[in-house]
């Protein structure tokens, strides 16, 4: 599976399939990144690529220090699933 990259450019993580991008877009505000909405097109479906893509985002997150805020209802249940990120939400979560 492809790696997942910030794109600060487009404020969002991505991850390209195929020569398709599936990302997480975010806001940024100092330590905390405010994850807003995650889209994977329709071709990358059923394949993994969401999973991938939120892990991967995670960990970059958690690899730079930063905590989130978990907007996006698809990454809030990836958390919720893996109580083990729970660590990453900002104690403010708002």
């Amino acid at each position: 599976m492809a790696e997942v990259a910030d794109n600060p450019a487009l404020s969002r993580y991505e991850m390209v399939v195929d020569g398709v991008t599936a990302f997480v877009a975010y806001r940024r505000d100092g330590d905390v990144v405010a994850l807003t909405h995650t889209e994977v097109p329709k071709a990358l479906s059923g394949r993994g690529v969401g999973t991938a893509l939120a892990r991967g985002t995670l960990d970059r997150i958690r690899a730079a220090g930063l905590t989130i805020r978990p907007l996006c209802p698809f990454i809030a249940a990836f958390i919720e699933r893996h109580p083990d990120d729970a660590d990453l939400v900002a104690a403010d979560r708002g």
